[in-house]
C-alpha cells in the first residue's frame, strides 16, 4: 500500500514538473518565440496559454511596446570646430523578434547596439553642421534625418527606431562665456544692419511721401484758384446782368454798401461836396 502511494505521489510530481515545463502563458505586452536547441521553431502570434516541448524547447520574450533609450551626455563637433555637449535620447521597438534574438540575443543587447547607431550617426550629422544650425535653425531637419538613417541601420536587428531627439545641448565648461561674447556680437552686428536698413527706407519713404504732399498742395492751390477763378466771372457776369436791366438802381445799391464799408461810428471824411461820392447824401439831390 504504501508503494502504490509512492509511486502516486512521484508520478503526479512528475506530471506537475511536465506540466509546468510546457505550459507558458504570454502577455499582450510581449512577443515571444519558441526555439528547440537553439534553433527557431515558432513565433507565438497571440496572449495567452501555450504549451510547448519540455526541456528541449525554450521560451523567449521580448517588449512589445515603444522603448525608450536614455544615451549617456557626449561632446560632438560641429562644422565651425565647436564642442557641444550633447544628451539624446530615442524611442524604439522591436518589429522581428527572431532576427533580434539572432543578432543580439536580447533586448540589452539590441540597446547596446542602438547606442552605437545613434552616437555615430548624430556625430557624423552634426559635423556637418555649424552650432548656430544645430541650436536654433535646423535642429528638426537634422534629427529628423538622423532618425531616418538610425532606423535604416537598426532594421538590421529587428529594431525600428521611431524617432532621435535631442534632450540637451550644453558647451563645454570654459568654453560658454566666449561662445555666448560671439554670438552677442553677431545679433549686435545684424541688428545695426537692418536698423541702417530701416532708417534709408524711412528716408526714402519720407521724401517720396514729402513728394507727394507737394504735388497735392500744388494741383489744390491751380483748382482752388481755377474755381476761384470761374467764380468771379461768373460774379462780374451777375452784376453786368444786374447793371443792364437797371444801371441807376445798381448804381445807388452799390454806393449804400460802400457808405456801409467805409463809412462807420465817428468816422470823418473830408472830400469835395460836389463829389460823387456823397451824391446820395447830398440834400440837393434829393
Amino acid at each position: 500500500m504504501n508503494q502504490k502511494i509512492i509511486i502516486t505521489i512521484v508520478l503526479a510530481f512528475v506530471i506537475v514538473i511536465l506540466l509546468a515545463t510546457s505550459l507558458f502563458t504570454v502577455d499582450e505586452t510581449e512577443q515571444v518565440i519558441v526555439t528547440q536547441l537553439g534553433k527557431y521553431v515558432k513565433k507565438v502570434p497571440d496572449p495567452g496559454l501555450h504549451f510547448k516541448l519540455p526541456f528541449i524547447q525554450s521560451v523567449h520574450r521580448f517588449e512589445d511596446r515603444v522603448l525608450e533609450y536614455d544615451a549617456t551626455a557626449a561632446r560632438i563637433i560641429t562644422s565651425d570646430k565647436k564642442q557641444l555637449v550633447l544628451d539624446n535620447y530615442a524611442r524604439w521597438r522591436i518589429v522581428d523578434p527572431l532576427k533580434l534574438y539572432q543578432t543580439v540575443r536580447d533586448e540589452l543587447g539590441a540597446q547596446a547596439r542602438l547606442d552605437d547607431i545613434v552616437f555615430s550617426e548624430i556625430r557624423e550629422e552634426l559635423a556637418r553642421h555649424s552650432l548656430t544650425e544645430i541650436v536654433s535653425i535646423n535642429r528638426q531637419i537634422i534629427m529628423d534625418k538622423v532618425g531616418r538613417q538610425c532606423d535604416i541601420k537598426a532594421r538590421e536587428y529587428g529594431v525600428e527606431v521611431i524617432d532621435v531627439r535631442i534632450k540637451r545641448a550644453d558647451l563645454p565648461t570654459g568654453a560658454a562665456h566666449s561662445v555666448y561674447a560671439r554670438m552677442t556680437a553677431e545679433r549686435q552686428k545684424i541688428a545695426k544692419k537692418y536698423r541702417s536698413e530701416g532708417e534709408g527706407e524711412a528716408v526714402k519713404i519720407k521724401a517720396i511721401t514729402d513728394k507727394e504732399r507737394t504735388i497735392l498742395l500744388a494741383e489744390s492751390y491751380r483748382k482752388a484758384e481755377k474755381l476761384k477763378g470761374e467764380g468771379d466771372a461768373q460774379a462780374i457776369t451777375i452784376y453786368a446782368e444786374a447793371y443792364k436791366q437797371d444801371p441807376e438802381f445798381y448804381a445807388f445799391t452799390r454806393t449804400l454798401e460802400t457808405y456801409e464799408k467805409s463809412l462807420s461810428r465817428n468816422t470823418t471824411v473830408v472830400l469835395p461836396s460836389d463829389s460823387e461820392f456823397f451824391q446820395y447824401l447830398d440834400p440837393a439831390t434829393k
